[in-house]
């Protein structure tokens, strides 16, 4: 074998097990700019809903090199959640509704992600996972798209000296109320049966 053929050969091999040995990085969704949050919808004939969950939390693996092997689970304070008007805040927090002082959080716990597709830094793939929501758990698989950005934290917080990479986790999908014991069939005419969720959430460097 040649020198030529030897070096390209070993770079191969180093490229190879490099990748085969990335592990993931952990990134953390307790956003320390506050900015993170879900956003809801419910549109209904009479009264259409919309609002926000901001106290979200929780903690995701990543690999970029295969994305596949992400695992983690995504937190939301049933207490943060909040729509325009105070009363039906309140009337949602309640115990016909969320039952947010028995309930305290709705949790998303990833179990596989499947049909992924990567272009670049960017990652679309089917998040399959566990659901609990008003202590009623449901497997739901929704679409998701990953975005990881290494080195972009410093920047985002306004100090680029400080090292570290974001994840991304962008997604829309519907759930049924039904499906949660939301005061299923009623009040359709100004609640609608399903609940559109939104979230374009930001995972920092964990400390593990």
């Amino acid at each position: 074998m040649n020198k030529s053929l030897l070096v390209s050969t070993l770079l191969f091999v180093g490229s190879a097990m490099t990748a085969a040995t990335a592990a993931p990085q952990a990134f953390d969704f307790t956003d320390p700019k506050g900015v993170n949050a879900i956003q809801f919808k419910l549109d209904s004939l009479l009264e259409p809903i919309s609002g926000t969950a901001s106290g979200v939390s929780g903690k995701v693996h990543y690999n970029p090199e295969n994305p596949t092997e992400t695992t983690g689970k995504i937190v939301v304070a049933t207490q943060s959640a909040l729509v325009s008007n105070a009363v039906m805040t309140e009337h949602m927090l309640g115990e016909q509704w969320l039952d947010a002082a028995n309930n305290p959080e709705i949790v998303f716990e990833l179990t596989s992600l499947s049909n992924t597709q990567t272009e670049g830094n960017n990652t679309t793939a089917t998040a399959t996972g566990k659901l609990t929501l008003k202590g009623i758990t449901r497997e739901i698989s929704v679409p998701v798209r990953l975005s990881y950005l290494p080195g972009a934290f410093g920047k985002r917080i306004n100090k680029p000296e400080v090292p570290g990479d974001l994840l991304v986790i962008r997604g829309e999908f519907s759930i049924a109320r039904a499906d949660f014991g939301i005061m299923p069939g009623q009040h359709e005419d100004k609640v609608n049966p399903e609940i559109a969720l939104s979230l374009a959430i930001v995972g920092s460097p964990a400390q593990d």
